[in-house]
């Protein structure tokens, strides 16, 4: 069970947590893949995408897989473009690729082509824990800049007022333990009077491994705790079953559902 005397932070994913999987791929992803090649094209008068694009460049010639598209030696910053397609349609998560989204999702949001459809139960819990004093705090493969006009432009309003902190892969990956061992230490909290909310059976994994307190979201159509037993427990799982180390349904404003102990 959530030790609520201890807690002093909540940190969220996002994708399949607090909006709907379908938006991401349904809607940023291509409207991302659209307009990427606009925004390459004004590279030359816009100085930050300049190191972006390099790190991009970099990492194509470094590329192993072998349906990636063939590299191309040029500086022309479109001959990118079929390479981070790629990325794209592989939902590779890597932060210059998210970087690079976001750019193009700040014209979609603050020309009203885009919004966020969160889920109905997660405007009320944000403001109900930040008004009880819970520092909220975002963790998530987006860039800093993309969750910022995420929550900014939601069904329900601008929400990124009610959030303290902000995190992407620059922090490091999502699934090792290591990064949650520096969002603790960036909170200055030890890492029990952090709880972290996600819908991945791996994220949830690594910050359990740091000493984090974790809560799974799972929405309709969207499980994940048969895979997080696998990926963990799988030695012990008829032993959790039977043991009933499942803590059962906890309710944290109706966002969340299934807890389990540390084992």
């Amino acid at each position: 069970m959530i030790d609520w005397e201890s807690l002093r932070a909540i940190v969220l994913d996002i994708e399949g947590t607090t909006c709907p999987v379908d938006f991401v791929t349904g809607s940023l992803f291509p409207y991302a893949r659209q307009h990427l090649g606009a925004l390459l094209s004004q590279a030359d008068q816009q100085a930050p995408l300049k190191p972006l694009l390099e790190e991009v460049r970099n990492g194509w010639k470094q590329e192993t897989a072998a349906e990636a598209p063939a590299y191309f030696d040029s500086q022309d910053p479109l001959t990118l473009l079929p390479y981070l397609q790629w990325l794209i349609d592989q939902d590779r998560k890597l932060a210059p690729l998210k970087e690079l989204q976001g750019l193009t999702w700040r014209h979609g949001y603050q020309s009203g082509a885009l919004s966020t459809p969160l889920f109905a139960d997660v405007a009320p819990a944000l403001k109900q824990w930040h008004q009880r004093g819970m520092r909220l705090a975002v963790y998530s493969s987006g860039s800093v800049a993309a969750q910022q006009l995420f929550y900014g432009h939601t069904s329900d309003g601008d929400l990124s007022g009610l959030f303290e902190r902000w995190y992407d892969t620059r922090l490091g990956p999502k699934k090792e333990a290591q990064s949650y061992t520096l969002l603790a230490a960036d909170l200055q909290l030890p890492a029990r009077a952090v709880l972290f909310i996600s819908d991945s059976s791996g994220e949830l994994a690594a910050a359990q491994a740091a000493g984090l307190q974790i809560c799974g979201s799972q929405r309709l159509g969207h499980k994940i705790f048969g895979q997080y037993f696998e990926h963990r427990y799988q030695r012990l799982r008829h032993l959790i079953v039977r043991q009933k180390i499942i803590a059962g349904i906890e309710i944290l404003g109706r966002i969340l559902i299934f807890t389990i102990h540390a084992l």
